[in-house]
């Protein structure tokens, strides 16, 4: 799917909107943009990811005066994707929006990949962080993170733990939680959130970990009770959620965050970089923008700039890797 938009049009309705920006300013933004845009998605359409994607495309079409293309391309945990979009002209004409997952960790899951992600690709801006929810049954003895952690140091090896996959975030967090309250845990993995969700609701496990907009529904009906928070922010729509450093259990592992960023083949000219960084926080601090990625569970990144992000981007992969490796998980 594309999205188009007339340049006349836009620049008709610049020049009579009061609070438009000047031409001269809609002309740099879009210096670079002689053809339609390709943003590569990782994700099958329809999701969440593929939803803001196409969110976001509509408002850089309108910065860009060019169409901006959704390319859905999803499976390989995101490398099919990745290969895409490093195998691709610097020239800012193709950009991934990806990940932590594309973008960082498969370094560390897969012993041979095409491309080394902190080596190969140029971060750009984060669009949104997506804290993980750690979530028990209605029936648990545990309404809160100090309940829940004696509840599981009293079950030493009683207790199984579900996660959305191996080498997962959720694996390293309850990683880090059992070996705080020597619980001695079981990890169960399932190929997903979904899958993982309907077993808590089975009560074949207890305890589990997931993103918002799976987890959420069951929130609502009262069947899943959530306890606490990846990340330094709760999430919006569930301000009542602490995060982990806030109900007294901060960790490595639980301070990390996922994300969705969008990231360019390394060696894009940097007044290009700069062009994409204010064009993605302008749709992301957009009203439509905004909406939707709260909708989705999501915290908007309406501040990353390329130094920021690019600093995080350096020291977060060497943190995932090192807990990974603590957690036992091994390169496929």
């Amino acid at each position: 799917m594309a999205f188009f938009i007339n340049r006349r049009r836009l620049l008709a309705t610049a020049a009579s909107a009061a609070a438009a920006a000047p031409l001269s300013a809609w002309a740099e933004q879009a210096s670079f943009a002689t053809r339609p845009v390709r943003m590569v998605v990782p994700f099958a359409a329809g999701g969440a990811t593929d939803i803001i994607a196409r969110v976001l495309g509509k408002h850089l079409a309108e910065t860009f005066g060019q169409a901006v293309i959704v390319d859905n391309k999803p499976g390989a945990s995101g490398l099919i994707s990745g290969e895409t979009v490093v195998r691709a002209p610097a020239d800012g004409l193709t950009v991934l929006m990806g990940s932590t997952t594309t973008m960082l960790t498969n370094k560390y899951l897969f012993t041979k990949t095409s491309y080394d992600p902190l080596t190969d690709l140029l971060p750009i801006s984060r669009v949104c962080t997506a804290p993980l929810i750690l979530t028990v049954t209605s029936d648990a003895p545990a309404s809160d993170m100090k309940e829940f952690m004696a509840w599981i140091k009293a079950n030493k090896g009683k207790l199984s733990y579900g996660t959305y996959g191996i080498g997962s975030h959720a694996q390293l967090v309850f990683t880090t939680l059992s070996e705080m309250a020597g619980a001695d845990m079981t990890h169960v993995a399932y190929k997903g959130e979904a899958p993982m969700a309907q077993s808590l609701l089975g009560d074949n496990i207890k305890i589990g970990m997931g993103s918002f907009l799976t987890l959420k529904p069951y929130f609502d009906s009262g069947k899943l009770r959530p306890l606490a928070v990846t990340g330094g922010q709760r999430v919006p729509l569930l301000q009542h959620v602490p995060t982990f450093a806030e109900a007294g259990y901060a960790s490595e592992a639980a301070s990390l965050v996922g994300w969705l960023a969008i990231a360019v083949p390394k060696g894009l000219p940097a007044d290009i970089a700069k062009q994409w960084e204010k064009a993605v926080n302008r749709a992301v601090t957009s009203r439509e923008g905004k909406a939707r990625i709260i909708a989705s569970g999501f915290v908007p990144a309406d501040d990353d700039t390329l130094d920021k992000f690019g600093k995080d981007w350096a020291s977060e992969g060497p943190l995932w890797g090192k807990l990974l490796k603590q957690a036992g998980v091994q390169p496929s």
